[in-house]
């Protein structure tokens, strides 16, 4: 960890922002949540939640929607923050700071941008030890809400 600015250019070293759209849709035993297959590396291949980065000069809350548009084709409403992680080692990017925001959204997904595949899957259906990243975490928070 390095304190005060990088004493080249005097800028400070900041974490990335990322943010992922956690949408569910139903009731009980049919609860589904909206997951995309990662269709490039880190996780190249296994489901994860909508997101990507906040670009500079965005607001996360609009950032996640149109990381949702973009990988989707969906449109949504952030409700609210489900979690925010941020260990430095959980990406291999760097350290990357990500916002789960829980978002409202229905329809048929249709993959986009850097997603392989996108899909409504019954929550308690969902393959933990096929997610990518921690969000495998973000599934079982769900799952015993």
């Amino acid at each position: 960890m390095t304190d005060g600015p990088c004493p080249t250019c005097g800028t400070y070293r900041n974490p990335a922002l990322t943010v992922d759209a956690v949408a569910v849709r139903g009731e009980g035993a049919e609860r589904e949540v909206l997951l995309i297959q990662r269709g490039q590396e880190p996780w190249k291949g296994s489901w994860a939640f909508p997101g990507g980065f906040v670009d500079e000069g965005e607001d996360p809350e609009i950032a996640v929607l149109r990381e949702l548009m973009e990988e989707c084709n969906l449109d949504g409403k952030v409700r609210d923050i489900i979690s925010v992680r941020g260990k430095p080692e959980r990406d291999p990017r760097g350290h990357v700071v990500t916002i789960f925001y829980s978002v409202e959204s229905d329809g048929v997904p249709i993959a986009g941008d850097d997603a392989a595949h996108a899909e409504w899957i019954v929550l308690d259906d969902v393959k933990l030890d096929k997610m990518g990243a921690d969000h495998s975490e973000i599934i079982r928070l769900l799952q015993n809400s």
